[in-house]
């Protein structure tokens, strides 16, 4: 038999007269002098105002109510009535209060590091985490969890109704070359052997297919040993999904009414026809594959005109054009973007700033150049622009209060910079627009196979090495050499992201699924056919007994809760989260093993002394 018999959200007007017990924690607790003490009861469901009056309660109940302190654990019976003192529009039981008849405490609490609620400032990240059960008390944290639950809800539903199995995949693994650093298990039963927690259940999900399956789903954790940030843990749930016997549009408009669904359920927001565009015109207008398509701000190729100049920079990046092909990386270009109004709000100091900020993305700095309100150009570059200021004001529409902002290098380091920067300008000038006001979806298609690693120079996969090619570039992927970079870097792949306002919340491909097709990529990859078989030969033997033609895609459950939630952090919706290096500061976690432990699986660790935990950086 349940301790109550309400929550204590759920007291409404109707139950007026009503005999009712709840528990649950003290929220505040109020002594007014006027002979009434009121205490707010909370639980995960909402808060009620408790009564306790002087005049007539017996002293035994108030002596016990006296003891109340803010986060001690109560249960109260009593009667309800309607709110004394006027109704709290606030809240869904601000019009009813429970007159308490009998309280018992059922655990009193330590004074709190903090109070669980959303008022104010909130204590350091720091001290949230080693308390998480306290942060986790807050409403904003509740309505969180609440979120993700829909999303699990809401997902299982969708999905079920479309045939999908929910199938679960191993969590220890075998180790893979698939991009990301690994964590890594010793074997007690096998000695000097190892297991991998899964980056993705990408091979799985693919035997799978093989196994006639035919659409497959899972909400799973994954894990990948690289450092956490605003946006990613390095242990991660997703939404994992395969089809077989699909096309790409297929399993996008598959995906596209699972975020139709989601963003309805959750918010009441009805998610238009989605937007697709092309990773190359991703890059060429806003210098990223995931664009916030929310503001302008967009990027343009000026190169030709920048060449009639005598600016030394313009001159120097596009010198670097000899024998470079139309988007190679190398290549030498001038690219710009226009701020409207820019001329008054982006100064001199501010625009220095942004010569300095993109020096961390290879960059020289940022050319400025200002329109003023004559139609003049004006700052330090002004001058050698000047013979192509009609050519300039006309491609990039110019008016009047405009400013240019100018990065000249190879195409990889300005379209990387403007990418950035335009990212930066709007949010310094307040262009990106608030939460909930608008809702860009996005489908990036066709982006590369496969893209130079700058430190080897190695070809490596643009997504993962079980990509297929794009239908109609099969045939010229099978010819390629692999040094002939040309033919290699123009293959587009049959890959797909879904991106909203500037977040991808979820990547996919069509998979390849002949030997033929997967054997010349491991060969493009660097692998030799004994080192394919020996990383992949469970999946080459698969492909070589009828795999048929499958696809899929993973959401990111977290970075979509985010979304929904309407937070730029992450661990703001994972209820027990790591910090910036890797540390779960509630357990202490990562923390020492004993010598007997590591005996056990045959490993001895070279570390000499106990590592400090510390807190988030």
């Amino acid at each position: 038999m349940s301790m109550r018999t309400h929550t204590c959200g759920q007291i409404r007007e109707s139950d007026v007269g009503k005999a009712v017990t709840l528990c649950g924690w003290v929220n505040s607790y109020r002594d007014h002098g006027t002979g009434l003490i009121f205490i707010d009861v909370r639980d995960r469901f909402g808060l009620t105002q408790l009564v306790f009056n002087r005049e007539d309660a017996p002293q035994s109940l108030l002596d016990v109510a006296d003891t109340l302190r803010n986060e001690d654990v109560l249960t109260a019976s009593g009667t309800v009535r309607v709110r004394t003192g006027g109704p709290n529009p606030k809240l869904g039981t601000g019009k009813v209060e429970v007159v308490v008849s009998d309280l018992r405490v059922l655990n009193k609490t330590e004074n709190p590091p903090f109070l669980p609620d959303d008022m104010g400032a909130l204590p350091a990240e720091e001290t949230r985490l080693r308390h998480r059960y306290i942060d986790l008390r807050r409403p904003t944290m509740q309505r969180a969890l609440l979120t993700r639950h829909k999303v699990y809800q809401v997902t299982r539903r969708y999905f079920d109704e479309n045939g999908f199995l929910e199938v679960e995949t191993p969590i220890l693994y075998k180790s893979t070359p698939e991009g990301a650093r690994e964590f890594i298990v010793p074997s007690r039963h096998i000695p000097g052997s190892w297991y991998a927690l899964p980056q993705s259940p990408q091979l799985f999900k693919q035997i799978l297919m093989v196994s006639g399956i035919d659409r497959y789903m899972q909400v799973c954790r994954c894990f990948r040993d690289e450092d956490p940030r605003a946006d990613r843990q390095s242990e991660f749930t997703q939404i994992d999904l395969e089809m077989s016997f699909v096309r790409r549009e297929d399993v996008m408009a598959m995906m596209e009414g699972f975020a139709r669904r989601l963003w309805g359920e959750v918010l009441g927001v009805t998610v238009p026809p989605v937007q697709r565009m092309t990773y190359r015109e991703c890059m060429e207008r806003y210098g990223i594959d995931r664009p916030d398509t929310r503001y302008g701000l967009e990027i343009r190729d000026v190169s030709a005109i920048a060449a009639r100049t005598e600016f030394r920079v313009f001159r120097d990046a596009l010198a670097k054009n000899a024998g470079a092909r139309e988007f190679f990386s190398k290549k030498g270009v001038v690219k710009a973007i226009r701020v409207p109004g820019g001329a008054d709000r982006l100064t001199r100091k501010i625009t220095d700033g942004y010569s300095e900020w993109v020096r961390t993305f290879g960059a020289g700095g940022v050319p400025v150049v200002k329109v003023n309100a004559q139609g003049a150009f004006e700052t330090g570059v002004a001058k050698f622009l000047e013979p192509v200021k009609a050519d300039l004001a006309a491609a990039m529409g110019l008016e009047p209060g405009d400013t240019v902002l100018f990065a000249a290098d190879t195409y990889a380091v300005a379209t990387k910079t403007l990418g950035e920067l335009r990212q930066k300008v709007a949010r310094d000038l307040g262009l990106v627009p608030e939460w909930g006001k608008a809702w860009n979806f996005l489908w990036m298609i066709d982006p590369p196979m496969f893209e130079r690693n700058k430190d080897t120079g190695k070809w490596v996969a643009m997504h993962h090495p079980f990509t297929s090619p794009r239908e109609d570039q099969r045939d010229a992927f099978v010819a390629a050499g692999e040094d002939d970079d040309e033919a290699v870097e123009s293959i587009v792949s049959a890959g797909y992201d879904l991106v909203v306002n500037g977040s991808e919340i979820g990547g996919g491909s069509i998979r390849i699924h002949e030997p033929a097709v997967q054997s010349k990529v491991f060969q493009l990859l660097g692998l030799s056919p004994q080192m394919a078989e020996e990383k992949f030969s469970f999946l080459l033997e698969a492909l070589r007994f009828g795999a048929p033609p499958h696809g899929g895609i993973a959401f990111g459950l977290d970075r979509l809760v985010m979304h929904l939630c309407g937070t730029e952090n992450i661990r703001d919706v994972i209820a027990f989260p790591k910090t910036q290096i890797g540390a779960d500061l509630l357990t202490r976690a990562p923390g020492p093993v004993g010598d007997d432990q590591l005996r056990e699986v045959h490993v001895k660790s070279t570390w000499q002394s106990e590592p400090p935990l510390k807190g988030v950086s």
